[in-house]
């Protein structure tokens, strides 16, 4: 008799996902979201725990929500845009804590640009994603950690958030080592507030500085900021990483519209936009709001 009733085995064939299946032997074949044990005398069909996992992930979120969030998006974008006359930015979808499978809900609306703020998480997903992907990262790197980072994910576009001149020759190091170029920014405290990283307003250019001078293998690109503690950015916050441009622009001789400003995220990526972002990172306004673990 076989293991699995009828109904459900119906409900299998008509799954995009399940192979067909073979009789005899007690052979093994793995799909791509289940076990399925092949007997002599009928099949049975065995749920492995990640599958289960991401089922649950997938049942919880509608199929639409991240293709809604990210046209969304893009549409305030262009408006924000439009109205100040500048340049759209690079929008970087900000993937943080969620699931593979709404990264790729994004990917397949066109979308090529992804953030990052562990090390561990965007080893994962840039393991199993494609290759086109331009991943960002944008979180806090301890130097200890960017062998790791680097030799984990080698389609890394930009790492947004180097601090320190440690940083910055270790980064230097690993990539010759590594034999390629990596783009970075600058990232600067602009709100003063303790608990944030990044370099104060007054040392950004010397930190830039060090980067052009001293570390062949990266690439200066800009400066970045947070900005206040509610992931927000007062007009000052902005003014301030603007002026950072300016300065960097006329002691390293670098034209200002070649430095990059990443500055705005879900609350506030509209009024970045308008003081002249070129670079934005936006997390739950596309994938919905995070759910960390207790």
């Amino acid at each position: 008799k076989s293991f699995a009733p009828r109904p459900m085995m119906r409900a299998l064939r008509g799954h995009s996902l399940v192979r067909r299946l073979t009789s005899g032997g007690g052979k093994e074949t793995r799909g791509a979201s289940r076990n399925v044990v092949v007997g002599g005398g009928g099949e049975r069909v065995r749920m492995s725990s990640a599958s289960a996992q991401q089922q649950e992930a997938s049942a919880s979120v509608p199929e639409s929500l991240v293709t809604k969030g990210l046209v969304d998006v893009r549409k305030r974008v262009e408006e924000a845009a439009k109205k100040s006359g500048n340049k759209p930015p690079r929008l970087v979808a900000v993937g943080k804590t969620k699931p593979l499978e709404m990264v790729m809900d994004a990917y397949k609306a066109g979308h090529r640009y992804f953030g990052e703020n562990y090390v561990q998480e965007v080893i994962e997903k840039a393991g199993k994603a494609p290759e086109d992907i331009k991943w960002h990262f944008i979180g806090h790197l301890q130097s200890n950690k960017a062998k790791a980072l680097l030799e984990g994910v080698p389609n890394l576009s930009m790492l947004e958030t180097v601090d320190t001149a440690k940083l910055a020759d270790r980064l230097n190091r690993l990539c010759g080592e590594l034999e390629r170029t990596l783009k970075v920014l600058v990232q600067v405290n602009t709100s003063g507030e303790e608990s944030k990283h990044g370099v104060e307003p007054g040392e950004a250019t010397k930190l830039a500085a060090h980067i052009v001078s001293n570390c062949p293998a990266l690439k200066f690109a800009g400066f970045m900021t947070i900005g206040m503690p509610d992931y927000t950015s007062r007009p000052e916050n902005f003014d301030c990483l603007k002026e950072c441009r300016r300065k960097a622009a006329e002691e390293l001789n670098i034209d200002e519209a070649e430095i990059e400003l990443s500055m705005g995220m879900s609350g506030d990526f509209e009024a970045a936009i308008e003081m002249g972002s070129t670079n934005i990172r936006v997390g739950s306004t596309i994938f919905g709001a995070r759910i960390y673990n207790k």
